[in-house]
């Protein structure tokens, strides 16, 4: 069974409960209960537990991030779709959940607080929520300043310093100016030592590689999207060593 089916399906609700359990019986309606009701929770590991809870949690962000700036647009829906790879069969099962989430734009702290208890100690995952929910807000030209709120609060919620905040809008935004300082994308400043550049530029490779990523339950679309983050650490590492003269 695919991811998609695995949300919607019977096993969502009794193996991630909370908030996000909740929406998915309100978007599936009478099935789900009846599927929950006859399923056998000890079937299911907790990693797909933990895969469907993030799927989830991006969904549901993802609608609510959209609504923000008060509409829902076309590129915003096609930049989700786009992320995700929705296989034509699950495509009317996901829609529902989108819809029930993007009624409107308020209570999605709920569903972020329980994904920073989730993976509480695996910010590499909760970065990548993050990547995905920075693309479908930049999808149509332009982050409107209701939806960099919901990303900063979000982020805050995870355990984020504004800092690192900052950071992450720098690698998927961009920063002021003609052209992105390396320094922002890893998150250090411009006085810090040759040897903590080098740490810290270790550190990101190894939290954000696709490999520990894959271990950690990560559907596979967010896996892409971290090497994309990836190559943009190595570029801005690149910057660096060129720059202080580290080859």
């Amino acid at each position: 069974m695919s991811i998609w089916g695995k949300v919607i399906g019977g096993v969502a609700g009794f193996a991630i409960g909370g908030p996000l359990g909740a929406i998915l019986g309100a978007a599936a309606g009478h099935a789900y209960d009846k599927m929950k009701a006859g399923a056998e929770p000890e079937r299911f590991d907790h990693n797909a537990a933990r895969q469907i809870a993030f799927t989830t949690a991006v969904i549901v962000l993802s609608a609510k991030m959209a609504k923000a700036d008060g509409r829902v647009n076309r590129a915003e829906v096609d930049a989700f779709k786009q992320l995700f790879h929705i296989p034509p069969e699950e495509m009317k099962n996901v829609g529902r959940l989108f819809d029930e989430a993007k009624k409107d734009a308020k209570g999605f702290e709920p569903y972020a607080e329980q994904i920073a208890m989730m993976f509480a100690h695996e910010p590499a995952v909760m970065e990548e929520l993050i990547g995905g929910l920075f693309r479908i807000a930049k999808a149509d030209g332009a982050v409107h300043p209701n939806e960099l709120r919901f990303l900063r609060k979000t982020a805050l919620i995870f355990g984020f310093t504004e800092r690192q905040f900052e950071r992450l809008k720098t690698i998927h935004l961009g920063a002021d100016g003609d052209a992105t300082d390396p320094y922002k994308v890893l998150g250090i400043g411009r006085k810090i030592s040759d040897a903590e550049v080098k740490k810290t530029y270790r550190r990101l490779i190894r939290e954000n590689h696709p490999d520990t990523l894959i271990a950690k339950g990560m559907p596979q679309e967010f896996v892409d999207l971290a090497n994309e983050k990836m190559a943009a650490i190595n570029a801005a590492y690149d910057r660096i060593e060129k720059e202080r003269g580290l080859r």
